[in-house]
């Protein structure tokens, strides 16, 4: 089974980060992710979790794991 997308249709650049403000992905990882192996799926996801985290403390927010 292939690993799905984070894709959330939020598809706007932030011009801060680089990354889109729904998924966090940058524009090359967004358009390598359709012919990619799911060994570099599982890195991009790991990406985009350290930045959601990211994200979440430069804005204040409190998660737990």
């Amino acid at each position: 089974m292939s690993i799905p997308s984070p894709c959330t249709n939020v598809c706007r650049m932030s011009p801060d980060t680089g990354w889109c403000e729904g998924c966090q992905r940058t524009i090359d990882e967004i358009t390598r992710w359709s012919r990619t192996s799911d060994d570099d799926r599982r890195a991009i996801l790991a990406a985009v979790t350290e930045r959601r985290e990211w994200l979440a403390e430069a804005s204040g927010v409190v998660t737990r794991a």
